[in-house]
């Protein structure tokens, strides 16, 4: 008979149901939404992508740790997932970019993971109820009060009505020169006169201003509570609206008013990625959803409307907007070839457009670029 190691990990479902593992990382208790992701790499851009706060990320590839950690790869200064749930166990890291190992970096960030979990069991049970609530402890020890934790699952307030935006915004507003990662030399730096961009930053990503600085423009980041006021002190040739976190009519409350300003009063252009797409599709009129499991992944395909060319594109967004209640003068642009959901829109005559998807993260790898070279031939 196999010898089972005691668990020393313990995931419980506001539902009751509980799974036992092996921690790794920090130890301690947390609760979250849970969520599972169906990317094959980019573990540690996941972990520190600023939409994920407030969420433990099952994965359903099984290799997860293999290749170690790297400061590079970070999308923000820590891990922004409350935890995360492998199949196995992380192996000794072994790539040439390698600095240190996930569970290491794991317990000095502050976040638990859990390994030695049924992720296919898990993610039928995601989809089928929706992304649940729950609690996730780990105990050298293997003691865990199990009615403790599932009552604390059951406590999670959720994420329907919070707004997240500002617990991962910048605190100041910054400059931005860093250009995409390149064979061999690494990062760059954009040099020389360029288009101003401001970019709002509701939880950016680091490559999402790679890219922008990539396209040719001189980026400004400014905090989610930025007005519309801020945004014209700095002269810019246009607004980028980030990712991030959260329920969008939450942060909308904010930053929906501003977007409005900015539309009105002004005919720069304007481009969102994820949230910063719910931001703008609110400020036109339309509204958001929760979705039941959300999309996170690096395979989903996404048809453009316009061309009628396939991309395959990174996803990480528990809402949508309900393209039923786009306004006239505002059109669909992409949908997803998976539930048929919105993915993009533009205004109708104006340079003002955005997609639900994250084109910065590569995955195609280059399908979706051209949306940063079209906003900056949009200033030209």
């Amino acid at each position: 008979m196999p010898v089972h190691a005691p668990a020393t990990a313990c995931l419980a479902l506001a539902d009751g149901t509980v799974f036992f593992g092996q921690g790794f990382g920090a130890t301690g208790v947390v609760t979250a939404e849970l969520v599972f992701n169906t990317s094959m790499t980019g573990y540690q851009e996941i972990m520190t992508d600023p939409s994920y706060a407030g969420q433990v990320v099952t994965f359903t590839f099984p290799h997860i740790g293999n290749v170690g950690i790297t400061s590079e790869d970070d999308e923000s200064n820590d891990p922004v997932a409350a935890g995360m749930l492998v199949k196995w166990d992380p192996t000794v890291a072994s790539n040439w970019r390698s600095q240190g190992e996930l569970s290491d970096w794991l317990s000095r960030r502050n976040r638990i993971g859990m390994g030695g979990i049924d992720t296919r069991r898990l993610t039928r049970a995601i989809r089928q109820q929706g992304a649940p609530h729950v609690a996730l402890a780990h105990n050298p020890d293997g003691v865990f009060d199990i009615e403790a934790l599932v009552a604390a699952a059951r406590g999670f307030e959720g994420l329907l009505g919070k707004d997240l935006a500002k617990d991962v915004t910048c605190a100041q507003s910054y400059r931005w020169d860093e250009t995409r990662w390149a064979w061999p030399g690494g990062f760059g730096t954009r040099e020389g006169t360029a288009p101003k961009v401001v970019a709002v930053d509701y939880g950016a990503k680091r490559n999402i201003l790679r890219c922008l600085a990539s396209a040719g423009f001189d980026v400004t980041v400014l905090p989610a509570s930025a007005t519309a006021e801020d945004v014209l002190s700095h002269q810019p040739d246009g607004l980028f609206l980030s990712n991030g976190p959260g329920d969008p009519e939450a942060t909308g409350a904010y930053a929906v008013p501003m977007i409005r300003t900015i539309l009105d009063s002004t005919q720069m252009p304007v481009f969102g990625i994820c949230l910063g797409h719910q931001m703008l599709a609110l400020a036109l009129g339309a509204k958001t959803v929760k979705m039941n499991h959300g999309h996170h992944g690096a395979n989903h395909p996404v048809k453009d409307l316009g061309t009628g060319k396939v991309e395959i594109t990174s996803m990480n967004h528990g809402f949508t907007v309900d393209a039923q209640t786009l306004p006239a003068g505002v059109e669909e642009t992409h949908v997803s070839l998976f539930d048929g959901s919105n993915c993009g829109i533009k205004m109708t005559g104006r340079p003002v457009f955005s997609v639900q998807y994250h084109p910065e993260a590569s995955p195609g790898p280059q399908d979706s670029f051209y949306l940063f070279e079209r906003f900056r031939a949009a200033m030209a």
